[in-house]
């Protein structure tokens, strides 16, 4: 996963601290499922596909954008601006936020879209007759997905969690990937998630 704290600004929920860039130096960990070896993934495909993500094989789930809401939240990252961003969760992980059930179960996946953040011109001009000075943000371009998928026996090594960074359907290299785990350590606590539940409105 994207990875580089940066100044935070959260709404709805704590942020995944994950981003794009991997840095030097982070602590890199070895899921007990290396790339080099093929294993099958959980959308069906083995590790070593150009259609998996290095270290931890993990391929994106068919159906993710039809699944449930945890959270919405933005980031501004230094020198890079500002991003909006949106967790979902499958069932499985979906019932252990409700519940507050820790660890995840096996099976959970949680996927992280992100977009740039843009003004949006229409919005304004509707918007500053009855709210004058009122600004609205919308998404932009995309950026990335982002996917954790838990299995505590295979990704034994990295809390139970595998993960995969996305552009369009070409995961990040493997040095983006080996910063993943070091990026969600000091969310231990929560089992390594950062998002949390947003309550209805």
């Amino acid at each position: 996963m994207l990875h580089y704290p940066a100044r935070v600004r959260g709404i709805g929920g704590a942020v995944s601290l994950c981003i794009a860039i991997a840095l030097g130096g982070v602590y890199v960990a070895r899921s007990a499922s290396p790339s080099d070896k093929a294993s099958a993934s959980p959308a069906g495909t083995v590790a070593n596909s150009s259609s998996a993500s290095p270290i931890y094989g993990v391929t994106i789930p068919d159906g993710y954008r039809d699944w449930q809401l945890i959270a919405v939240n933005q980031i501004q990252l230094t020198g890079k601006g500002e991003q909006l961003r949106a967790q979902l969760g499958n069932e499985i992980a979906i019932k252990a936020m409700k519940e507050g059930t820790l660890p995840f179960s096996d099976g959970s996946i949680i996927a992280a879209m992100h977009w740039s953040k843009v003004s949006s011109g229409d919005n304004n001009k509707v918007l500053n007759g009855p709210f004058p000075g009122t600004q609205s943000f919308v998404i932009g371009s995309p950026i990335n997905v982002q996917f954790m998928v838990k299995d505590s026996k295979k990704y034994a090594a990295t809390g139970g969690w595998g993960f995969a960074d996305f552009k369009g359907s070409k995961p990040g290299d493997k040095a983006l990937h080996e910063a993943c785990f070091g990026c969600h350590v000091p969310a231990k606590d929560h089992d390594y998630v950062f998002a949390r539940y947003a309550p209805a409105p």
